[in-house]
């Protein structure tokens, strides 16, 4: 039986990168065969037409079917996977509280569309940003669906906090492992590597003998540049980070769906681990088992990260308030 997998905001740049890396088995492998649904707002219509038909056009043996639509009850209908790319950019002279009104309108009717639409084994992607908080607005609008179901995206932080070390180490990518992402998913979230490693050894010690005090290039160099990473690419690229921002969506869908074998990075729902207060949409390390994330306990925070972690937190309790006082939670 091939997996339904529903596209917010399908006909957008983001939705684009993705839709084509699943058609070809990226997402769930070589031997899962995929229905895609393109959801978008009637603006968006013809632009996600456009791309069902190359999808068509791929001829690709894992793709059952394509269908394109604005209405959320057909767009979620059977949908075992949810990846919520559409939302409302912030614009000139938009305050974070606008911004979180307009995302409100967006995703509280989305969370009921799933909970309502389906399948009774959704798990929910959420890609536009304010990503936490458009995940907790969804989630508490889900009536009926646990808050596990709903995710927010901060894979795309870890990768790129992976990177940066791994060129201060002239290291390759794929040899530093636990760098998650602790918090919010903006400018405030914390980078981790008191725990990486680099091929098994302590990155902490190897970035001692490459860049001398370690907390200064912590401070100074390496997480100014994760958290403003985004901003960078903005402005050497002309617009905002696509291909690496769906690589991320397809990493997070895929260890969830299939199981990770170490800690990544996921924004999910707190119970109160490491005093992030319960009910929040905060990153963590985390585990994949059993199609369930995991958060990862038992890790020591000093003081300094400590610091750094509550900040972040306290911003998601400060965008919470704010939906709250819109009436929404």
């Amino acid at each position: 039986m091939a997996t339904t997998i529903t596209i917010t905001g399908a006909g957008g740049q983001i939705g684009y990168a993705l839709l084509f890396r699943i058609a070809a088995g990226d997402l769930l492998g070589p031997d899962e065969k995929v229905r895609l649904r393109l959801l978008e707002i009637p603006q968006g219509l013809r632009a996600a037409e456009g791309a069902a038909l190359e999808l068509h056009d791929g001829a690709f043996d894992l793709l059952e079917h394509v269908e394109v639509t604005d209405d959320a009850a057909i767009g979620f209908h059977g949908a075992n996977l949810a990846l919520l790319v559409g939302a409302r950019p912030r614009g000139p002279g938009m305050e974070r509280a606008d911004l979180l009104a307009a995302n409100a309108g967006i995703f509280g009717p989305q969370g009921r569309a799933i909970a309502e639409h389906a399948a009774a084994d959704v798990r929910v992607t959420v890609i536009g940003n304010p990503a936490n908080t458009n995940a907790l607005i969804a989630a508490a609008s889900a009536e009926g669906l646990p808050a596990e179901r709903f995710t927010a995206l901060t894979r795309l932080d870890e990768n790129r906090a992976r990177a940066q070390v791994a060129a201060a180490l002239d290291a390759p990518v794929s040899s530093i492992r636990r760098v998650p992402i602790w918090g919010n998913h903006s400018a405030t979230q914390y980078p981790d590597v008191s725990h990486a490693t680099v091929d098994g050894r302590p990155v902490l010690d190897a970035l001692a003998e490459r860049v001398g005090d370690v907390r200064v290039w912590l401070e100074q160099t390496f997480i100014p540049r994760v958290a403003k990473r985004g901003a960078e690419i903005i402005e050497v690229r002309g617009s905002s980070s696509v291909a690496s921002a769906a690589n991320a969506a397809i990493e997070h869908a895929r260890d969830w769906v299939r199981g990770t074998d170490d800690w990544t990075s996921a924004g999910v729902v707190s119970h109160g681990e490491y005093g992030v207060p319960e009910g929040l949409m905060s990153s963590f390390p985390v585990r994949s088992v059993d199609g369930e994330w995991q958060i990862v306990e038992g890790l020591e925070l000093d003081e300094w990260a400590r610091a750094r972690v509550d900040a972040s937190v306290a911003e998601l309790v400060e965008e919470r308030e704010a939906v709250r006082a819109l009436g929404v939670l």
